[in-house]
């Protein structure tokens, strides 16, 4: 008479516990899941953040002197001091624009202009100067006179013979300015009465290679002439 068949039938107990060890392994593998989801999830966030960060920064360059087209317009005004000298409220940017600018202000004491300066070692034009080429000239430091047909003969022959004696100075006419005689220099602005105005040599002596100068040294040479 044979052997009754031994058959190893899992106990319900034994079911439940291998059960609860699977779902117990599925959390874990869920928990890992998530830990690995928030990780890269951190990393993309803090990637993203640092690009945002490097873009702003990089916005907030200035790149004044460079060959951006940034209009030359900006807010401001003159300010004037008790010996009547204007300066200039606003920002006044420096890039290297082609075209021609618009300027807040007339004669133009700064702002964007053309990358090549009018001459103004003395230099003495009878026609009107693009400004954008004369706005160069201010930023080498030069002082520009500028006159209307409202100005004297003999105060614009003075004052020619005065500039073709001062290295880093200019003079051309400019009609539709407000009087009939105006000095300005980088940022700075006056108007005086005639060439003999003791203004107009304290102007001279104050902004030709003054400390308003942007770039100190810069040749006044080798751009347009006549």
């Amino acid at each position: 008479m044979g052997s009754a068949k031994n058959t190893s039938t899992p106990s319900a107990p034994d079911r439940r516990e291998r059960i609860e060890g699977m779902r117990r392994a599925e959390r874990a593998r869920a928990r890992r899941g998530r830990i690995a989801v928030i990780s890269v999830s951190t990393v993309v966030v803090a990637a993203l953040i640092g690009v945002g960060a490097w873009a702003v920064t990089r916005g907030g360059d200035s790149d004044e002197g460079s060959d951006a087209k940034a209009p030359a317009k900006s807010a401001g005004h003159f300010t004037y001091a008790a010996d009547g000298v204007g300066t200039w409220s606003g920002r006044l940017t420096r890039n290297h624009v082609g075209g021609k600018p618009s300027y807040p202000m007339n004669p133009p004491v700064g702002g964007d202009h053309n990358q090549v300066w009018m001459n103004c070692d003395g230099d003495v034009y009878e026609k009107p100067l693009a400004k954008e080429h004369a706005v160069h000239s201010l930023e080498h430091g030069a002082v520009w006179v500028t006159y209307n047909d409202k100005a004297a003969a003999a105060d614009v022959k003075a004052l020619a013979a005065k500039v073709g004696q001062t290295p880093y100075t200019l003079m051309s006419p400019i009609e539709d300015q407000k009087d009939p005689i105006m000095l300005s220099a980088w940022g700075h602005q006056r108007t005086v009465k005639s060439a003999s105005d003791p203004a107009a040599a304290k102007f001279f002596a104050a902004f030709v290679q003054g400390k308003q100068t942007p770039e100190q040294g810069a040749p006044c040479t080798g751009g347009l002439g006549r």
